[in-house]
């Protein structure tokens, strides 16, 4: 199925319209215009660059206000033991998250962004109404992935869509940018094999420690991803030609989903979004497959200190991450440093002098 295809059937009429290369042509017209050496604010012009050809050659450049979603969701594949902490933390953290306590809410507060936490399909049953919480369920928690898909396909489209449908109405309501976050025990297990099926790592490449795994159980993870690809039909060495649907309802998760169709959604409104670490990483790999235009409009914040995370990525070759941090907590912490950085990106496009209005010479600067 094509790209255009694939997102009719997501939403209709939904369409990511590609970044001008005439626009990016004139944002770097003007930083080289501004009272310093070419290049010398370094990646922070390359991302003002992009933010300009993203906002389609309008400026100044906003980027404020901005939204921070962690959408959270269980795994059947927990009963693998392939995480050393109960599946009731996924529910106890929806709950710290409520209340203000996590890491990404000290570090969206400190960077200015705001925060939502999605209820992708966490186990236990709904959550009691919260002004903060999101609630996108698909059930409780998906199916165990080594005994068959781990939801079905309408299911897997249903959480593109609803991740779409919610990035969009947050467009609507005057957020310029997005980024998402997740929480999922288990979660590291279904994120590894979409890097599988769809990158072409092996398992034993794609599995690393996530919460906390000893050696052991990081060898007992590989087996169990390794089983649940070949339950699906899904070869590492036909990752290429790998359905990225049939990938996502087979060995991916509930708020995996939902993320991927948040990238989507934000992308065809012409947004930024901010992709976090690993898992994040993963349903990012789903939703470029389903649209590379995507690339155009989503930013990787940082390398994750999960050793499959650099590789993926390189593999994938749709840009560097903002930051190498040595983070692996997830929650959207690492979207939540790298906003500050879209925010100084923007200042500089938009607030300094150039060398005509500070009536500075550019011959006196070293070009």
């Amino acid at each position: 199925m094509s790209s255009a295809g694939c997102l009719e059937e997501i939403i209709p009429g939904l369409r990511i319209v590609p970044v001008d290369p005439a626009d990016l042509l004139a944002a770097q017209q003007h930083l080289d215009n501004l009272t310093k050496p070419r290049g010398s604010l370094g990646r922070l012009e390359e991302l003002a660059r992009r933010l300009y050809g993203m906002a389609g050659g309008r400026s100044p450049l906003v980027v404020s206000p901005a939204m921070m979603l962690t959408v959270a969701g269980d795994h059947g594949v927990a009963a693998q033991g392939v995480s050393p902490c109960p599946q009731i933390v996924t529910r106890q953290m929806v709950a710290n998250f409520l209340q203000g306590g996590a890491g990404v809410n000290v570090l969206c507060r400190a960077s200015g962004m705001e925060m939502r936490v999605v209820d992708a399909g966490c186990a236990g049953g709904p959550f009691a109404p919260h002004p903060h919480l999101i609630d996108l369920r698909l059930g409780d928690g998906t199916a165990d992935m080594t005994q068959g898909p781990a939801m079905r396909r309408e299911t897997a489209l249903e959480a593109l869509r609803r991740g779409a449908t919610l990035a969009r109405r947050l467009a609507e309501e005057g957020y310029a940018c997005l980024g998402t976050g997740e929480m999922g025990i288990a979660n590291t297990t279904p994120a590894s094999a979409l890097y599988c099926a769809l990158l072409g790592l092996t398992p034993q490449e794609a599995v690393g420690p996530g919460a906390g795994a000893g050696p052991a159980m990081v060898a007992h993870k590989a087996e169990v991803v390794d089983r649940a690809l070949r339950v699906n039909g899904l070869s590492p060495a036909q990752a290429e030609h790998n359905d990225p649907l049939h990938a996502l309802s087979a060995v991916g998760g509930f708020e995996i989903g939902v993320m991927a169709g948040i990238m989507l959604g934000a992308a065809s409104c012409r947004l930024p979004v901010l992709v976090d670490g690993f898992i994040c990483s993963a349903a990012y790999v789903v939703a470029v497959r389903i649209c590379p235009t995507l690339a155009h409009y989503a930013i990787l914040s940082h390398a994750s200190a999960e050793p499959a995370h650099a590789p993926a990525l390189a593999r994938l070759g749709t840009g560097r991450p903002l930051l190498q941090l040595d983070m692996r907590l997830g929650e959207g912490t690492g979207g939540a440093v790298a906003y500050g950085l879209l925010r100084c990106a923007a200042a500089v496009f938009n607030d300094m002098a150039t060398f005509q209005s500070a009536q500075v010479s550019p011959e006196g600067s070293i070009l």
